[in-house]
């Protein structure tokens, strides 16, 4: 089974005093007993980051890296993926909804990922369902 993984996941998996770290680190352990393969884009690894470094430092960097990264299947994006994101970003004229969040979208509907370790409700508001907000048990399961 594959689920699609945002900054937001990352995020709290990572940050210890995140309101959902618990939760985030329960689901991480269901994916890593259940052979789940967590595919993420060239850009959420830019965003998480970005976040990481301006609100924790350049360790949890080093941990995203040395201890997440590893376990990720990553979609480089290109000018074709951006293009693709860049017109579904005008196409909604959301200001609240970013590009990468676009661009995941995009990347789920073409890979058929329904299901997201996520904590931002877009993905929800978009179709999709966030395995974050749920109790591992409710993570869809392949047919």
């Amino acid at each position: 089974m594959n689920i699609f993984a945002d900054t937001s996941g990352f995020f709290a998996l990572l940050v210890k005093t995140d309101y959902m770290h618990v939760r985030a680190r329960e689901n991480f352990r269901y994916f890593a007993e259940n052979n789940v393969q967590l595919i993420s884009s060239s850009f959420v690894l830019v965003e998480t980051t970005a976040l990481l470094q301006r609100r924790i430092g350049l360790t949890a960097i080093n941990d995203f890296n040395a201890k997440i990264l590893p376990l990720l299947e990553i979609v480089w994006v290109d000018d074709k993926w951006y293009t693709k994101a860049a017109h579904r970003l005008l196409f909604r004229n959301n200001r609240a909804v970013s590009l990468v969040d676009c661009l995941s979208f995009e990347i789920m509907e073409a890979l058929q990922i329904d299901c997201a370790f996520a904590f931002d409700r877009h993905f929800e508001e978009n179709g999709f369902t966030t395995a974050a907000f749920y109790p591992p048990d409710f993570i869809p399961q392949p047919d």
